[in-house]
């Protein structure tokens, strides 16, 4: 049985992001096989309204892309305070700007719409658990966008810790990032926005990042306990959209270490000036008494204890061993769909009273408060302590 369509306002869609993640591969996708299928068999359809600020984008998303896709158009404004207040509007999504989330969402909320949003969902924790505590007191459905729990490499490494594969973990290290162009050279523009590195704006590795690595380390491997990072502005000066050059005022690397609730320790270097040369933009090495593991954002690589190779130490002669011979690429037995549209589809259920979920802004304030965390790492250099819910300083030096 149809039902009728679930109306999502997607506020902040003209975004890379947002048109290509959010609107085109998730939303579009979903009304392309007809809407979201519950438990029960019926069918939850979808009609989304696209908010922002700019009309000819709107309009070239709306009419053009959507056409394209589905074969109609569909519907755009910006008048946000108009989308804020139609009681037809059953989910506010909001992928705009991260200082004005706050106040969007809680505008939403307050009105009773269920409330879905890209991370982080604040630039400070105290505004997050404020959101969290609306969330709760309005008793809206609400989440935030944990994408990469469903990244093809991802879900091949919680197969291998499900499956015992690591034996006892022993250590996690993650590389993360690629080089991003200045824009000083003319035919190397920069692939990511300017606002990115200006902290003002609410740029910034640790509050862009560190609220991933939360979720995902807390997902595979447990609660992380305490923090030790390191993180700098190593490229003083980029171009910004018109052409003219700006402070970076944003850290754009960190350098962080995780140690768990149980003990194991996590490693995460994440860099915008790095030049890539491993499997992935991201890639994460869990070793074990048993086997080891490398996963990037699709494919996953394994090493048991009987294929381990026996290297000896010999700076002297060319080193003998091809340590990339000895791993096993997992096949992928399965099809994997776009980890953004399987959210949205967990999401889309939730509204309609057909499961939980557990990724919900209260979830996403732990992330908040890692990178807070992290930041206060950095200015002390010491490590921090997540263990109570508030932040405090563990008193050891670095």
């Amino acid at each position: 049985m149809n039902r009728e369509p679930m109306k999502i306002a997607m506020h902040g869609v003209t975004g890379r992001m947002g048109t290509n993640q959010h609107f085109i591969r998730s939303i579009l996708a979903i009304m392309q096989q007809g809407g979201v299928t519950l438990s029960n068999g019926d069918v939850q359809p979808i009609e989304p309204i696209l908010v922002g600020r700019s009309e000819d984008k709107l309009r070239h998303l709306a009419e053009n892309v959507a056409q394209e896709k589905i074969g109609r158009h569909i519907e755009w404004t910006t008048d946000l305070e108009a989308v804020l207040a139609d009681d037809n509007v059953d989910i506010f999504f909001d992928a705009a700007s991260t200082q004005l989330r706050p106040e969007v969402l809680k505008k939403a909320m307050h009105r009773g719409k269920a409330v879905y949003c890209e991370k982080p969902i604040a630039t400070e924790l105290d505004a997050a658990r404020e959101l969290a505590d609306i969330a709760a007191q309005t008793e809206v459905k609400n989440g935030a966008v944990q994408d990469k729990l469903w990244l093809p490499g991802i879900r091949k490494l919680r197969m291998l810790r499900d499956q015992g594969f690591f034996g006892d973990l022993l250590s996690v290290r993650a590389e993360f990032g690629y080089w991003v162009f200045t824009g000083h050279t003319a035919d190397q523009p920069a692939q990511r926005p300017s606002w990115n590195y200006r902290s003002e704006d609410g740029g910034g590795m640790m509050i862009d990042m560190f609220c991933h690595w939360e979720y995902l380390i807390k997902d595979l491997f447990g609660p992380v306990d305490r923090v030790l990072a390191h993180a700098l502005t190593e490229i003083p000066e980029r171009i910004d959209e018109t052409g003219r050059p700006f402070p970076c005022t944003a850290d754009d690397a960190a350098y962080a270490i995780f140690v768990l609730e149980n003990g194991l320790t996590c490693q995460f270097n994440s860099s915008w000036t790095t030049r890539v040369r491993r499997d992935d933009l991201l890639t994460i090495q869990v070793d074990g008494t048993k086997g080891s593991a490398v996963a990037g954002l699709r494919e996953c690589w394994i090493q048991n204890e009987a294929s381990t190779p026996k290297p000896t130490w010999n700076p002297d002669v060319p080193q003998p061993i091809n340590f990339y011979d000895n791993w096993q690429q997992i096949p992928n037995n399965t099809e994997y769909d776009n980890a953004f549209k399987i959210q949205w589809e967990l999401f889309i259920r939730h509204c309609a009273d057909d499961g939980d979920f557990p990724w919900s802004l209260a979830s996403a304030a732990a992330g908040v408060q890692l990178a807070e965390a992290g930041v206060q790492s950095v200015d002390q250099k010491t490590w921090v302590s997540l263990s109570n819910t508030s932040l405090r300083n563990t008193g050891e030096k670095a």
